[in-house]
């Protein structure tokens, strides 16, 4: 597997060498993974956060050098791929580094190329001839593969790479690393596992309660690294037991909140994020990320520091902000300046404060992120995206909150995603120990010590595959490999072998079942004896009795609801049910269908609601009785006076009585379960003296059975489940013309070559609209608004709303959304004939906003519009230039794919129509 170049020189010459070039001495972790790599080998690295595992990646650009062949280095994400390229170039100068990132392309052809991992699966997928003289591919952040939108496209580069490229997997602490380590060798050969759980600079955890921060455990009894017998540090037990008291007896003390209005307001007060900055300040805990876990959380943090006094910087500090600033956003537009939030932000840099997520202008959250590696920011208030690669690390991390919103619903963080953004705390070379503190908050149970203290110590955060074939992945199988290859090549993906692991103990689950029913059967006499069929027909009687027996009460159930809901003001009815049993009048009907409970007063003066336990709804109302307008039913008089005149109206009328019980009695009319009854009648086995033991022991057979079918039914979903998928996939792309059979051999079709051009989410909508002529004859900025709408999802989890088309700017637009959804909903329905995950649904959300900007170019009317539109909370001028740009990727592909010249030309004019002022200033 080693180049001749390689070959000619000593083992380990290339790793000195290397070695001799940095500034810092190589961890152990780092020796042993750089040797294998210049043995041959491929490697996975597992270490945590801020270990220095990209050194491994450096090594194998070093090699690629050294030996004349290349070396791609993969991110997930773009600012990760230019801060990398950025490091290389200033180490290996530009000539020799590329950049690719589907925004821009830089020295593709250069020996060394950084790129995100998208462009890299595209490559290989087209068969790309920059592929040539491929030596290393190193995959940073490799633990994305459990991504569920973009974690497919890992598995897809592993599987796909030729042969003889050495990988060099780079991912954060793993508890399956041997598991994942062993998944690689199996598809890419001899690979070498290397993991290591030691923090270069050694992790603290506290916890901040008030004014004070305690450490979290008894670093007395063992070192911040030591997790297996952690203990709780006792101080800080003692003063969150001393804080509740306080609390409790502040309970004693009632004091009033608004004129004339008696409440208590609660004794405890978290500390304000200045003041928690401050302290961090006084405790020389100064740089620190806050993640904060909301784009608007992060902002208002800010807003609080700039209300308050709080400044972090000195004079020459604010001197160098202010020249990065002017340096990074010289570009953007002075008109544009107020509604960027521009001056509020400046001003916050300027104290050393600053908000970071990715709802931020692009430009913006670079310029944080330089600032704060520079050490002139000294308090980041960031969400969770930080915390996924970008090179920020901090001295102190802060947790405010232990939970956090998935985007349909709030869950406490993990082990592994506390561990994740702990792991910024403690910068390399500069701090000798990093700090953790998470703020107690008394109303929420995952923030007391116990709780995070598991947090702390849990070790266990497995990687899952979440590989799934897609359209387009398919297509390009079938159109490389053909049909029976992809299965293999399905089988060998991650999801299968995870899935394959779990299936051994099933099958052993299985084998020992069919064991037992082998021994079952020894005792009746085989497994066809003639009292296994008896027992069968007993419970298929259970079974439909039982099922009757349910109708029966759901329709007792249905006849009450409705003889409930049927009641009206002044009927006189009979409670059946209960102690309220007796004569009642009907003060106020059912609101609710669902659950109708009509308000009633009894005979008795009793006053209130009933519902389906105190009516039986078996006799109808006995009679009526005219009421007063209005009723104070909650007045004993009023009830008084109201049972005596009930008892009067009543005293002439029948009233019958309750026929409970009669209904559903009568003879069995199932013809069904009369046959089953006297099949088993007439069964020999019925006459048997001895049946009822045997039957017994027939039961047990049964229940091992049922027991057994189900855990094979489990091995079955879980074997070739890709397979099976695939083969869906393919069906439903035969049947739409994307796929054709020739000699019973799946070829793909012009139009199936067109969908395998089409890298989205939404791909094979996107390729039946380029194929059915659904966007021709649009202008360039109608062209980018349809195609917003098969890529933007509207923030909140409540997906695309109802469209309106009085907000679509024009009728060719709405002609070509309406087409967009028309094909959209006959795709959905075959897929759900199929039985294939349903596609998303196009989502006008951004549609007016994209139309603008592309028409005009001016921000504030482009912003205007997408608040316009109501869908949701109002979009943010980073959000907007992040769909921009995923716009003009999509565009991109168009204009080489489209199959009308007319189209791709206007792709191209769409492309220059959005590529302007804020959108393309600082396009990385």
């Amino acid at each position: 597997m080693q180049s001749d170049g390689m070959a000619s020189s000593g083992a380990g010459d290339q790793l000195d060498r290397f070695a001799a070039e940095l500034a810092f001495e190589l961890d152990g972790f780092q020796r042993r993974a750089c040797a294998a790599l210049e043995s041959g080998h491929g490697v996975l690295v597992c270490a945590p956060t801020g270990a220095g595992k990209t050194v491994v990646g450096e090594f194998a650009v070093h090699l690629a050098l050294a030996s004349g062949g290349k070396c791609f280095y993969t991110t997930p994400l773009k600012a990760l791929s230019n801060q990398k390229h950025n490091d290389f170039v200033a180490r290996y100068g530009k000539e020799q580094i590329g950049l690719l990132t589907g925004d821009q392309s830089v020295n593709g052809h250069a020996p060394v190329v950084v790129m995100t991992t998208e462009v890299l699966r595209n490559m290989l997928y087209a068969d790309s001839p920059t592929l040539q003289g491929l030596s290393y591919v190193v995959m940073d952040e490799v633990h994305f593969l459990a991504d569920r939108m973009r974690g497919a496209v890992w598995e897809e580069v592993i599987l796909h790479l030729p042969d003889d490229v050495r990988l060099v997997s780079l991912s954060a602490t793993v508890s399956n690393a041997e598991e994942f380590g062993g998944w690689i060798q199996t598809v890419r050969g001899d690979t070498t596992v290397v993991v290591d759980e030691h923090r270069p600079v050694p992790l603290w955890q506290h916890m901040l309660v008030g004014k004070r921060i305690f450490d979290l455990f008894d670093y007395a009894a063992h070192g911040p690294g030591e997790r297996k017998h952690a203990v709780v540090d006792p101080n800080l037990l003692r003063h969150i037991a001393n804080r509740r008291e306080a609390d409790r007896l502040s309970d004693w003390q009632p004091r009033r909140k608004g004129p004339g209005r008696p409440g208590r307001t609660g004794f405890y007060r978290p500390p304000s994020r200045p003041d928690v900055v401050r302290m961090l300040d006084a405790d020389g805990l100064l740089p620190a990320i806050t993640f904060v876990f909301s784009r608007v959380g992060c902002e208002a943090a800010v807003a609080q520091c700039l209300r308050s006094p709080l400044r972090l910087t000195t004079d020459e500090d604010r001197a160098k902000i202010a020249e990065v600033i002017d340096h990074r956003c010289g570009d953007l537009e002075d008109s544009d300046l107020a509604v960027l939030g521009y001056y509020e932000w400046r001003e916050a840099l300027l104290r050393g404060i600053a908000a970071h997520h990715a709802g931020m202008l692009p430009v913006f959250r670079h310029t944080v992120e330089e600032l704060f590696t520079g050490g002139l920011i000294r308090a980041v208030f960031a969400t969770e995206t930080l915390a996924l690669g970008i090179n920020m690390p901090a001295r102190t991390v802060v947790l405010e909150r232990l939970v956090k919103f998935n985007g349909e619903q709030h869950l406490p963080l993990t082990p592994g995603e506390y561990t994740q953004l702990t792991g910024r705390a403690g910068r390399r070379g500069i701090d000798i120990e990093g700090h953790a503190v998470v703020l107690w908050n008394p109303g929420e149970e995952i923030s007391e010590p116990a709780e995070v203290a598991g947090l702390a110590s849990t070790r266990t955060f497995p990687l899952r595959s979440s590989f799934a074939p897609s359209y387009n992945m398919t297509i390009n199988l079938v159109n490389r490999v053909g049909p029976e290859q992809a299965h293999r090549l399905l089988e060998q993906s991650f999801a299968q072998y995870q899935a394959d692991r779990s299936v051994v103990s099933l099958v052993r689950g299985v084998e020992r079942g069919q064991q037992m029913l082998d021994e079952v059967a020894a005792e009746l006499g085989g497994h066809d004896a003639p009292v296994l069929e008896y027992a069968r027909l007993r419970e298929q009687i259970s079974q439909r009795e039982r099922a009757q027996a349910r109708a029966s009460r759901l329709q007792r159930r249905e006849a009450v609801n409705d003889a409930l809901t049927a009641l009206r003001r002044g009927d006189i009815i009979t409670i059946t049910h209960g102690r309220r049993g007796g004569l009642a009048v009907v003060l106020e009907a059912a609101r609710d269908s669902a659950d109708p409970r009509p308000l009633v007063l009894t005979e008795n003066r009793w006053a209130g609601r009933i519902s389906s336990a105190d009516y039986s709804g078996a006799t109808p109302p006995v009679g009526s009785m005219t009421l007063p307008k209005r009723i104070e039913h909650r007045q004993p008089r009023v009830r008084r006076d109201l049972a005596s005149a009930l008892r009067s109206a009543a005293a002439g009328l029948s009233v019958p009585g309750d026929r409970r019980g009669k209904r559903g009695e009568g003879p069995d009319v199932d013809p069904e379960l009369v046959a089953l009854r006297e099949k088993m009648r007439r069964h020999p086995v019925h006459r048997e003296s001895d049946r009822e033991a045997r039957v017994r022991t027939a039961e047990r057979y049964l229940r091992i059975e049922r027991d057994n079918a189900a855990l094979q039914k489990k091995v079955a979903a879980a074997t070739n489940s890709l397979a099976r998928t695939f083969d869906r996939i393919v069906g439903l792309l035969t049947e739409r013309g994307f796929i054709e059979q020739t000699d019973g051999d799946p070829t793909v079709t012009d139009d199936g070559r067109l969908l395998a051009r089409i890298y989205s989410e939404s791909d094979l909508l996107v390729a039946e609209c380029l194929r059915t002529d659904a966007w021709t004859g649009l202008r360039e900025a109608e062209l980018a608004a349809v195609l917003s709408a098969v890529l933007y999802e509207t923030r909140g989890g409540d997906g695309p709303g109802a469209p309106r088309n009085e907000q679509i700017p024009t009728p060719k637009l709405r002609q070509a959304l309406h087409t967009t959804r028309r094909l959209s909903a006959a795709l959905r329905a075959d897929e759900h004939r199929h039985r294939i995950t349903l596609s998303r649904e196009p989502d006008d959300g951004f549609v007016a906003a994209i139309y603008r900007w592309a028409s005009s170019g001016d921000l504030v009317t482009a912003l205007a519009a997408a608040d316009a539109e109501g869908s949701g909370s109002p979009l943010s001028p980073g959000d907007f230039v992040r769909w921009c740009r995923q716009v003009l990727d999509l565009l991109d592909q168009v204009r080489n794919a489209a199959p009308q010249p007319e189209l791709r030309a206007t792709a191209k004019r769409a492309i220059d129509a959005i590529r302007r002022g804020v959108v393309a200033v600082d396009a990385g």
